[in-house]
């Protein structure tokens, strides 16, 4: 029966004398629970973990497009789309998307994801040609008066390219290269870091009727399968990023599921982002509109950086970073 070790993370406390450092960041763990496929959950004290696996928990992750894997870093959403669930129409104008792009920058992001194909349930698909004239200018513009590193948000390989002739310096799949298996070809020559992202089903269809086995474990068993299938298309695991696609085929269980376990995916040995900012869940479980969630979608970012997640993508710079800054502050542990 396979195992899979998801390490119980602690932040701003004493270790103890048998804990480990997780991923070579602040947080540390002492106790790892174990989970089996209807074998329940049980815990065991670190030390007592394959070693294999426990030098994957506690190894350090290589930088990725230039950012320290050592702390939460900030990605910031910018979503150049007239339809996106919660910022559509407001940057699809390549001067607004340009200048809030600066804007998310100082205030504290470290990265920009630049997307131009909604993916929200039930969004259509658009052509290439259409996402390409949405993102490459805006990418050039950014590029021209900013070295931040820069993520294309797309599942194709038209786009990935065009995004990274543009100055882009990261693929960000939510189809994990299942959608267009080219792009990791494309991702691979231009030797850039990549994010694959669990999803269920196409945004057209996915919160359908979304179902798994063990969502925690169904949702890793894929991460793992594409992990080594990116490999395989020449992408180095260590600029490899690991996403568990919160809201994308998942039900508000699922999702609540999936962040209660995200310290499994430190077993991948990739770095974790996140991925919940303003998402349906917050809504259904805080109250108030999408405009609302800012508070929640904190909430559930500071969760994650106790947790290990290196990057959370969000809508809201400051507020996060803000919460993080103090966070890391009362902890003892200065951001960087």
């Amino acid at each position: 029966m396979t195992r899979y070790y998801r390490p119980i993370a602690r932040f701003s406390e004493v270790p103890t004398p048998q804990s480990f450092p997780l991923a070579g960041g602040l947080c540390w763990f002492d106790t790892v629970a174990v989970h089996e496929r209807g074998g329940g959950v049980h815990a065991i004290p670190a030390g007592e973990v394959p070693t294999d696996v426990l030098d994957t928990l506690v190894r350090a992750r290589t930088p990725i497009a230039g950012m320290a894997m050592n702390g939460p870093r900030i990605m910031g959403i910018l979503n150049v789309t007239p339809d996106s669930f919660s910022d559509g129409g407001k940057f699809d104008a390549p001067d607004r998307a340009f200048a809030h792009a600066l804007a998310m920058q100082n205030e504290g992001a470290a990265i920009i994801d630049v997307g131009g194909e909604s993916t929200r349930p039930g969004a259509a698909e658009i052509s290439a040609e259409d996402e390409i004239a949405r993102t490459a200018p805006v990418i050039t513009a950014i590029r021209a008066q900013s070295d931040v590193p820069i993520s294309i948000d797309t599942r194709k390989a038209q786009v990935g390219n065009a995004a990274l002739k543009a100055g882009a310096t990261f693929v960000n799949d939510v189809a994990a290269f299942t959608f267009d298996p080219e792009l990791a070809e494309v991702a691979a020559t231009a030797r850039a870091p990549v994010c694959i992202m669990h999803a269920q089903g196409s945004p057209e269809t996915m919160q359908d009727d979304p179902s798994y086995d063990d969502v925690l474990l169904d949702v890793y068993d894929f991460l793992s399968a594409r992990i080594e299938a990116v490999v395989a298309a020449g992408i180095p695991r260590d600029q490899i990023v690991v996403d568990p696609g919160i809201g994308f085929g998942k039900t508000l269980e699922h999702n609540l599921i999936l962040l209660r376990g995200i310290a499994i995916f430190h077993a991948l040995g990739c770095p974790i982002l996140l991925g919940a900012s303003r998402k349906r869940f917050i809504g259904t479980l805080g109250g108030g509109d999408v405009n609302d969630r800012v508070s929640g979608s904190v909430a559930v970012a500071l969760f994650a950086a106790r947790r290990g997640v290196q990057i959370l993508r969000v809508h809201d710079i400051f507020a996060t970073r803000q919460a993080l800054d103090l966070e890391w502050a009362i902890g003892g542990a200065a951001m960087t």
